[in-house]
C-alpha cells in the first residue's frame, strides 16, 4: 500500500470489522488471533479499545490495544510516559518503516506493535486508500437515512415512542436488579466494596418481595450511587460510580452532622478518588490552605476508612469542558449526599409526585432539587491551586439537572413505587416521562431526527431516548433487519 494519509477512525473499524478473520502476526512469526475486540469509547482518553482478549501464540491476554497511523505516534503522543496505557497488550499501527517489534509502557513492559499494512488483505488495504478522509458529518444517521421516505410518519412514531418506552423499562429493570443485589448483601452482612463476591445460588433463586425493600438506607445509598453515576458523563461514569460505592452513606455519616460537614465529605471523596495533590512535593507557596485542610482532615477521617483508594489517572479530564471536569461534580455530589443523608431528599421528592398536580411544575421541582448553586472553593476553582479568571455559577446546572431527572430520579421512583404498590403514583411517574421536554441533545438524536423528518418530537423526552435506543441497539449494530423501518427500507 502506497502512502496516503488515513485517519485513526478508519483504522478503528477495521479493528472492529475485519481482524478476526485476518492473519495476524508479531514480527516474531507468532500468530495472533482476535477473541474479542473490546469496546471503544471516542469520549475517553486513554487506549482506544478496552476489555479485548486476543492469543498470542499459546497464551490468552486480556487488556487494551492501542491504533496509530505511524508506529512513532505511540511515542510522539506520550503514551509510553501516561500510565493509563499500562494495561495495553498489543499495538497496531498502518505504518512502520523501520520495522520495530515492540512498544513500552511507562512501567517498562515490552509490548508487541503490528504493522497492518504487511497483515491486511489487498482489498481491505484498498478500502482503506478509497476512505482518506474522516466520517461524513452525518455517519450517525441511519443507514436508511435516503430511502425511508416511503414509511408513514406513524409507524416512525409509533415506532420511536415503543423504543423510548423500551429504553425506560432497562433503566428499571438496571435499577431493581441493583436494588436486590443492596439487599440480599445487607441481610448476608456484606458490606461493599471491602469484599469481592459473587452471588450464590440462593440469591438468583430467592423471590424478592416488598419486605426486603424497607431499609430506607438502600433507597439512599441507590440514589446516591445513581446521581453520582450520571454526575460522570460518558468519561468518568464508571469511576464516580465505584468511587461512591467506596465512599458510601454508611461511611459519610460517620463524618457528623455539623456545619463542617461539608467540608469532611469533600475531603473523604477528593482523597479516596486520588485527586489531592500530595503537598510534600510542592512548595508552600504554590498550595492553598483549602488543600492543606483537606489533607489535614483527611490524616483523622482515614482512621475509620477501610475501602479503596483510587489514583488521578483513574479520572478523565481531557477534551472536557472544565464545567464538567470530575473535580466540579464531586463537589456538587458531596451536596446531594449531605440532602440525601439529612435532608430528607427522597421523602420531599415523594411528597412533589404525591401532592403536584401540575406535571410542569412537578417536573421543574424534581428537577431544582439537583441544580447545585457553587460556593465555597470550587466556585473560582477547576482544579486544585489553580485559579480561574471566570467564577462558576454551579456545580450542577439545569442541563445535566435535567438528565438526572431524566435517566435516575423517574426510573428510581417508577420501581420504588412499583414495589410498594402505589400504582397512582407509578402511572404519575410514566406521565412526566412521556410529556417531558427536554433542553438538550445530541449529535445523535439531531441526525437521526433530522433523518427521520422528527424535529417536532426530538424534544419530548419519551421520542428522543427512542431515537437513542434506535441508533444504540439497530443502526450502530447493523441489525437493520430487525427494526420495523429497516424492514420495510431493505426488504
Amino acid at each position: 500500500m502506497s502512502k496516503v494519509k488515513v485517519f485513526e477512525s478508519e483504522l478503528y473499524k477495521v479493528w472492529t470489522n475485519n481482524t478476526q478473520s485476518q492473519k495476524l502476526k508479531t514480527f516474531s512469526g507468532k500468530d495472533i488471533i482476535v477473541l474479542d475486540s473490546g469496546k471503544f469509547d471516542p469520549n475517553l482518553s486513554g487506549p482506544d479499545f478496552k476489555d479485548v482478549k486476543i492469543r498470542i501464540g499459546n497464551l490468552i491476554y486480556t487488556g487494551d490495544v492501542e491504533i496509530d497511523v505511524k508506529y512513532n505516534d505511540w511515542f510522539s503522543h506520550g503514551h509510553n510516559i501516561d500510565k493509563k496505557y499500562n494495561r495495553v497488550i498489543l499495538h497496531l499501527s498502518l505504518y512502520n518503516e523501520k520495522m520495530k517489534s515492540f512498544v513500552y509502557t511507562e512501567n517498562g513492559r515490552k509490548i508487541n506493535t503490528i504493522c497492518l499494512n504487511n497483515c491486511l488483505e489487498e482489498d481491505i488495504l484498498t478500502s482503506l486508500q478509497n476512505n482518506i478522509c474522516p466520517d461524513k458529518p452525518n455517519s450517525n444517521r441511519l443507514k436508511c437515512s435516503y430511502n425511508n421516505e416511503n414509511i408513514g410518519y406513524e409507524l416512525k412514531e409509533k415506532f420511536i415512542k415503543s423504543l423510548g418506552i423500551k429504553r425506560f423499562q432497562k433503566k428499571c429493570d438496571r435499577i431493581y436488579g441493583r436494588l436486590k443485589e443492596m439487599s440480599f448483601l445487607k441481610e448476608m452482612h456484606v458490606r461493599e466494596p471491602i469484599i469481592n463476591y459473587q452471588f450464590p445460588e440462593s440469591f438468583h433463586e430467592k423471590k424478592f418481595t416488598e419486605k426486603d425493600f424497607r431499609d430506607k438506607t438502600i433507597w439512599q445509598q441507590l440514589l446516591y450511587e445513581l446521581v453520582f453515576e450520571a454526575l460522570g458523563y460518558t468519561a468518568n461514569k464508571k469511576i464516580m460510580l465505584n468511587l461512591a460505592k467506596s465512599a458510601n452513606l454508611y461511611f459519610l455519616q460517620k463524618l457528623g452532622s455539623d456545619d463542617s460537614l461539608i467540608e469532611y465529605i469533600e475531603s473523604s471523596l477528593f482523597n479516596i478518588a486520588g485527586l489531592v495533590p500530595d503537598i510534600q512535593n510542592y512548595p508552600k507557596s504554590e498550595i492553598s490552605d483549602y488543600t492543606r485542610k483537606l489533607k489535614t482532615d483527611w490524616q483523622l477521617i482515614k482512621r475509620i476508612y477501610d475501602g479503596k483508594t483510587y489514583e488521578e489517572t483513574d479520572w478523565h479530564f481531557f477534551k472536557m469542558r472544565p464545567q464538567n471536569f470530575p473535580t466540579i461534580r464531586m463537589a456538587g455530589g458531596a451536596r446531594i449526599a449531605k440532602e440525601i443523608i439529612y435532608g430528607k431528599l427522597i421523602e420531599r421528592m415523594i411528597g412533589k409526585i404525591s401532592n403536584s398536580r401540575n406535571l410542569k411544575d412537578l417536573t421543574n421541582s424534581l428537577k431544582g432539587f439537583f441544580i447545585i448553586k457553587a460556593d465555597g472553593y470550587w466556585r473560582k476553582h477547576f482544579i486544585f491551586d489553580d485559579d480561574t479568571t471566570n467564577e462558576i455559577d454551579y456545580f450542577v446546572g439545569t442541563t445535566r439537572a435535567d438528565e438526572i431527572v431524566i435517566n435516575v430520579v423517574l426510573p428510581f421512583f417508577s420501581v420504588y413505587f412499583d414495589i410498594f404498590g402505589d400504582s397512582q403514583n407509578s402511572k404519575r411517574i410514566f406521565k412526566i416521562y412521556n410529556s417531558y421536554i427536554q433542553k438538550a441533545d445530541n449529535k445523535i438524536v439531531r441526525d437521526i431526527s433530522q433523518a427521520l423528518k422528527f424535529n417536532s418530537n426530538s424534544r419530548r423526552t419519551i421520542y428522543l431516548q427512542g431515537m437513542l435506543e434506535l441508533y444504540r441497539s439497530y443502526c450502530s449494530v447493523n441489525k437493520c433487519l430487525e427494526c420495523e423501518m429497516g424492514k420495510i427500507v431493505f426488504n
